[in-house]
C-alpha cells in the first residue's frame, strides 16, 4: 500500500444510476486503499426530494456542501444546507436529502465500517409532503 492516494471523484463512475432519476453517487472508498476513511460525491439535480432515506448501524457520517443549496431530513427534522455547511450525522439518525433550485452536491465522509456494510435503507416521511 502507498503511502498516499490521489483520487478524483468526478472521475468515478455513478453508481446510483436508474435507481435515483436526479441523483448521481460517485463512491471512492474502495479506490482511496484507505483502512478507514470512505470520500465519495453526490449530486442531486435541482428541486429534487430523495424518496429514498438511509442510516447506519455503526458507521458516523459528515457531509460537506460543496455546491447549491437545499434541506436534510433528520429524523424527521428538517434542516436548511447551504454551500460550505458541515454535517455530521450519528449511525442511527435516519436522513435524506432535498436539493434547492440550484441543486445541491455533497461530499459524504465516512468512517470505518463493517466488511459487510452497515446501512440500512428507509422511507423518509417528509412533514410537508402533499
Amino acid at each position: 500500500m502507498s503511502g498516499f492516494t490521489l483520487l478524483n471523484l468526478r472521475e468515478l463512475d455513478d453508481v446510483v444510476g436508474d435507481r435515483a432519476p436526479g441523483v448521481e453517487g460517485r463512491f471512492g472508498r474502495s479506490k482511496l486503499d484507505s483502512r478507514d476513511l470512505g470520500v465519495s460525491l453526490f449530486s442531486y439535480a435541482p428541486d429534487l426530494r430523495s424518496p429514498m432515506a438511509h442510516r447506519h448501524r455503526e458507521q458516523e457520517e459528515a457531509y460537506v456542501v460543496v455546491s447549491g443549496s437545499g434541506r436534510v431530513l433528520l429524523d424527521g427534522e428538517l434542516q436548511e444546507l447551504r454551500q460550505w455547511d458541515v454535517l455530521r450525522v450519528a449511525p442511527e439518525v435516519v436522513r435524506a436529502f432535498e436539493a434547492g433550485p440550484d441543486g445541491l452536491e455533497l461530499v459524504a465522509i465516512g468512517g470505518p465500517k463493517p466488511e459487510d456494510g452497515d446501512g440500512e435503507m428507509a422511507t423518509p416521511d417528509w412533514p410537508d409532503a402533499a
